[in-house]
């Protein structure tokens, strides 16, 4: 074998081995995946206390794959229903988990 063919084998294993690294699993996210979430928590959280109701709770706001999950407490159904709403208007999402509590 010449020596520029084993250079070839030598980079494209490397080259596999990179992109295998950033891969996806279904317990953790790529990197393109953990800007996505990143950006889509910010969004619900900025929606959250633009809200004249819902930025007086402490809602938290955690994002996995498109999936955002609400933690907290609220005083209502109507407001825990009313953060479920703005969560799923926000470009990127795909289910809302509504974690909230009524208290």
């Amino acid at each position: 074998m010449s020596k520029s063919r084993i250079v070839m084998y030598i980079l494209t294993g490397l080259l596999v081995a990179f992109f295998l690294g950033c891969a996806s699993t279904p317990q953790t996210e790529s990197t393109g995946e953990y800007i996505d979430d990143t950006v889509i928590t910010t969004k619900v959280k900025a929606l959250l206390a633009k809200d004249d109701v819902l930025k007086s709770f402490q809602i938290g706001v955690e994002t996995f794959k498109g999936v955002v999950q609400l933690s907290g407490f609220v005083n209502a159904e109507k407001t825990r229903e009313k953060a479920r709403a703005i969560a799923g208007t926000v470009k990127g999402v795909k289910s809302v988990k509504n974690d909230l509590i009524i208290k």
